[in-house]
Parts: structure tokens; C-alpha cells; sequence
């Protein structure tokens, strides 16, 4: 097999995430986008001892999971739902086999509490960051979510099946008031322009809405006649917030550098197992509100025992969500959370739902830990995708807690870590998968481990 030249083979093999494997002449080909059964076109672009890398060009043959028929125009454009030809059994099924062929490269013997369905598999996600672009180069700008490879090209987005409709008709009042006032977009390549982002958010509890239009500071623009058209718009729920976000970092990224407010407040509030967490536009938040009531519920049910009458850790605390919801049995909850905004968040939301014994530090996991006079007696870890920091997983296990529950976005990280975990004597007692995100190759899993 030569680099450069197209090959066609049929995927025996996957890994989480989405790379699907081929095996052809000794090698382990790896294909990214491609799902077991499928016969794929590809283009050989590695090639190095017993391993290959392979760019998908073409699927000739359908997977054996994929027996449905995909909802949406852009399939196969848009990098999200991967697994839109699934039956939604299939996609739980597969995720489950994922997570599980992985921990038990670990662990044996624990109990499998099985893969839990989201409560909503349409309109779930309670927040879309879209991008102004164009479709193709010099083209008419649009607004939505990025071509799968592309760091240019954007596709419109208001059919998207995974938001709530009233984000598409939003997106819509939105683009078609920007290029009615020929408002030009931020080209990436030149750091030219002024529309970058919109987000939108809204709660599950209440309907409220929260837009946010992101710009740079190249020209001056009230908005005023878009305030009024999304107000005068049809929508299921209602817009309590209408804000305007400055950024002019050169990096792709929604960044705060100041916000103004143009209707309305800048924050709404979401309920989760009968606790409110106010959330503004910068948040940190599950972006499936049904599916966190089920993650959430999962982590409570685990641990809750445990955390009777004692002192918790919450590590990666966000707006100290499950710190919150633990707090009626512990003794004292402390979050550590490295984002000042959120922490900010979680203080208010714990004052406004009367929970006082709970404190939250603004800080790195790392260097924080030595700072807290109060030791743990439970741990909970909830850290980024790519899991938690060596040394500081190793300052987390110095504690000696009996118990500590995991709760990962991403499952190579989290086997990882598991793996250093057994060796400081921890066992894993029960496993949950949790989809929070269907038709996408993401997944939630829990571990509850004790020592």
C-alpha cells in the first residue's frame, strides 16, 4: 500500500471515539468518521511500521447498525451526528460495548448498572454556539456550525434536529437582519470583520431564552432593530435576555472581553432535581437538561450513603451542580473549579437554594488542594475531557478516601486514570454509561470506586 493512493476496505474494528479500523496487508489502518460494517473509500495518508492513517473520502457500503434513515440535509457535512442512521437502540449499544471493552482492559467483576437513555433524543441540547462564515469561499453568509474537517467553511444550521426549533427560527431573524444590514462577518485568515458568534440558550424549566450576539469591535452597531424582531418572533418558550459580547482575540474561541445588555437580564435559571441553578451566557452547564436530571440522579444514588454526614470534595465543580445536590446530607461540600465565573455562579446558586454548607474556591485542582486546611472523607471527580492532571490525581489519591465517584465525558481519559487509580488500591464497584448526547458518537460514564 502506497501513501496518497485511495484504497477501499470494510471497517472490522472501532474505537471510541469514531475511528473505525482496517486491517489490509499487516497493517492496522485507522479511519476517522468510519463505523464498524461500513465498506469505506479512503485515502492512505500514514503509513509507518504496522500502522496506517486513512482520510474518509467516500462510504460505498452502510454499517449493519445503520438500518434507519438520516433527518437531516446536512449528513455526512456536519461533524455531529455520526450516528444519524442508527436506531437508537443500536447507538446505546454501541456506546455501552465502547465504555465497557475499555474499563475492562482495567477492571473485572464490577456491576454494570447499564446504558441509560436520554429523556429527549430531538431538541435536547439547552445551548448552540453557531458561527458567522460562508458555506464557500466568498460565498453568502450564513450562520451555524462548522464542515467536518473545515476550519472555514460553515453550514447553515437552523434545521438542526439536536436544538430546540426555536433556535432555528432565532438563527434565521438573526442572519437575515445581518445581511439586510450587510454587517460583514470575522474572516479567521485576517482577523477582519465583525459578526464572529451567536449563542443561544435556553432553559428546559420555564422556557427562558437567553441570545447572545458575539462581535469584534471593528465597527458600531445598536442591534436595536434585532431586539425587536426576536421579540416579535413565534416561539415556543420566551426570550428573557438579549445580550451583546465583544471579543476581539484572534483565537476561534467565544470569548467575554465585555457584554452589554440590550433587552431583558443576562442570565436565566435552570431547575434539576428540584434545585435552581441561575446560568449565564458563559456558563458551564450540561447541555442536555433531561439527560443531566438522569447523570446527576446516577452520581446521587452511588454515593449519597457515603456522603452522610461527611466532608466532600467536589474537583471540577462547574457551577457546583452535584456539590449542591449532595449538600443536604453531607456535612460540609467543598467545589474546587478552575473558572472564576462559574464558581462565582455556584456561590449564588447555593445562597439562592438556601445550602450553606457548601464553599467554592477559585483555582487549579493542583494547586488548591494543599491551600484546604478541611480534609475529604468522599471525593468526587469531574474533570475536563482529557481527564485529570497526573500530579494532581496523585495529590487525590495521598487522601485515602474510601469512597470517590468518576464521572468522565470521555473514556480513554478515563481508563487512564482508572488505571493509576487501581494501583493506589481502588476497586471499581459499579459502572454507568449515561447518553447525553444521542445520534453523536459522546457518551457519559460514572465509576463508583472504593478502596
Amino acid at each position: 500500500m502506497k501513501k496518497n493512493e485511495i484504497y477501499t476496505g470494510k471497517v472490522t474494528e472501532y474505537e471510541f471515539p469514531n475511528k473505525g479500523i482496517i486491517r489490509e496487508e499487516g497493517l492496522k489502518i485507522t479511519v476517522k468518521n468510519a463505523l464498524p460494517g461500513q465498506t469505506v473509500s479512503y485515502r492512505l495518508q500514514k503509513k509507518r511500521n504496522n500502522t496506517g492513517q486513512g482520510k474518509l473520502i467516500s462510504v460505498t457500503e452502510d454499517s449493519y447498525l445503520e438500518t434507519g434513515e438520516e433527518f437531516c440535509r446536512h449528513f455526512g457535512n456536519c461533524g455531529s451526528c455520526l450516528y444519524q442512521k442508527m436506531p437508537y437502540e443500536n447507538q446505546l449499544e454501541l456506546k455501552k460495548n465502547l465504555v465497557t471493552d475499555l474499563i475492562d482492559t482495567v477492571y473485572d467483576g464490577y456491576i454494570f448498572d447499564g446504558a441509560k437513555e436520554s429523556p429527549d433524543r430531538y431538541g435536547y441540547r439547552n445551548k448552540m454556539e453557531y458561527s458567522f462564515g460562508d458555506e464557500c469561499k466568498d460565498g453568502q453568509m450564513v450562520l451555524g456550525l462548522h464542515k467536518r474537517g473545515s476550519f472555514y467553511d460553515v453550514l447553515d444550521a437552523s434545521c438542526c434536529m439536536l436544538a430546540p426549533k426555536d433556535f432555528g427560527k432565532i438563527v434565521d431573524c438573526v442572519t437575515k437582519y445581518c445581511r439586510m444590514k450587510d454587517l460583514t462577518y470575522y474572516h479567521k485568515s485576517t482577523h477582519e470583520g465583525y459578526l464572529r458568534h451567536l449563542l443561544v440558550r435556553k432553559c428546559r424549566a420555564g422556557g427562558d431564552i437567553l441570545v447572545d450576539i458575539v462581535t469584534s469591535s471593528q465597527c458600531e452597531h445598536d442591534f436595536l432593530g434585532l431586539v425587536s424582531e426576536l421579540l416579535n418572533l413565534s416561539l415556543d418558550g420566551n426570550i428573557a435576555g438579549i445580550l451583546h459580547t465583544f471579543n476581539d482575540s484572534v483565537a476561534d474561541v467565544v470569548k467575554d472581553e465585555h457584554t452589554d445588555i440590550l433587552y431583558g437580564k443576562d442570565y436565566i435559571t435552570e431547575k434539576i432535581l428540584g434545585l435552581d441553578f441561575r446560568i449565564s451566557p458563559f456558563s458551564f452547564f450540561q447541555t442536555n437538561s433531561s439527560g443531566a436530571e438522569v447523570l446527576y440522579q446516577t452520581v446521587r444514588d452511588y454515593i449519597e450513603d457515603a456522603t452522610d454526614g461527611k466532608v466532600v470534595y467536589d474537583l471540577y465543580s462547574g457551577t457546583g451542580t452535584i456539590a449542591q445536590l449532595l449538600a443536604p446530607v453531607a456535612k460540609q461540600v467543598i467545589g474546587v473549579e478552575i473558572v472564576e465565573e462559574a464558581v462565582e455562579a455556584a456561590r449564588i446558586n447555593a445562597a439562592a437554594n438556601g445550602l450553606y454548607n457548601c464553599s467554592f474556591i477559585a483555582g487549579d485542582v493542583l494547586k488548591v488542594l494543599d491551600e484546604i486546611e478541611t480534609k475529604p472523607e468522599v471525593i468526587i471527580l469531574d474533570p475536563p475531557r482529557e481527564g485529570v492532571h497526573p500530579k494532581a490525581l496523585s495529590r487525590i489519591l495521598d487522601y485515602g478516601v474510601e469512597n470517590i465517584v468518576y464521572i468522565s465525558c470521555k473514556p480513554t481519559s478515563l481508563v487512564r486514570d482508572l488505571a493509576v487509580m487501581k494501583e493506589a488500591g481502588y476497586k471499581a464497584e459499579r459502572v454507568s454509561v449515561v447518553d447525553m448526547f444521542p445520534w453523536t458518537v459522546h457518551v457519559e460514564t460514572v465509576v463508583q470506586l472504593s478502596k
